[in-house]
């Protein structure tokens, strides 16, 4: 069985996979596993939701102060939130101490299977999401080390553990 020595770090669209594939590949690893919206959640006792009714950026600079937090003890898995790439800062900070994986996702699939609805960023509908996309891939593609596609849970999690 591989040993980590770095974190794997997951980023991508909400809903592409990030946490499913974190909590089987920590499974797998024998290691921890931090879902960073998780760790918000359980910091603030407030759900995502509740921390956006205060903006944004509200939630940006909480979601900042997480990384840095679960970054720094490794090794671990860490599943992003989709945002997490709009502050450089963060990606810096999860480089220092990971190796970034972009879990991609096809829109068509992502819509098939998220609530919308319990997405903040995601509450107008699915073409908030395709705009989203639209924003956020190249971002996504410059910050990773390795792009994985998502079109099978276990082929995603194959792939991922032949690069570490």
């Amino acid at each position: 069985m591989k040993k980590l020595t770095k974190n794997i770090v997951l980023i991508g669209m909400p809903g592409c996979g990030k946490t499913t594939i974190g909590r089987k590949l920590s499974e797998i690893l024998n290691a921890d596993f931090c879902d960073v919206d998780e760790y918000i959640v359980d910091i603030t006792g407030k759900s995502i939701n509740e921390i956006f009714e205060n903006g944004e950026e509200f939630f940006r600079d909480i979601e900042s102060k997480s990384i840095k937090e679960v970054s720094y003890s490794i090794p671990k898995v860490i599943s992003t939130g989709g945002g997490v790439i709009k502050r450089k800062h963060n990606i810096y900070v999860l480089k220092k101490k990971g190796t970034i994986f972009f879990i991609n996702r096809s829109l068509e699939d992502i819509c098939k299977d998220v609530d919308v609805k319990s997405r903040p960023l995601l509450k107008d509908g699915t073409d908030k999401l395709y705009k989203l996309y639209e924003e956020r891939y190249d971002l996504y593609k410059s910050y990773c080390d390795y792009e994985i596609i998502n079109e099978d849970i276990d082929k995603c999690i194959s792939d991922i553990l032949r690069y570490i």
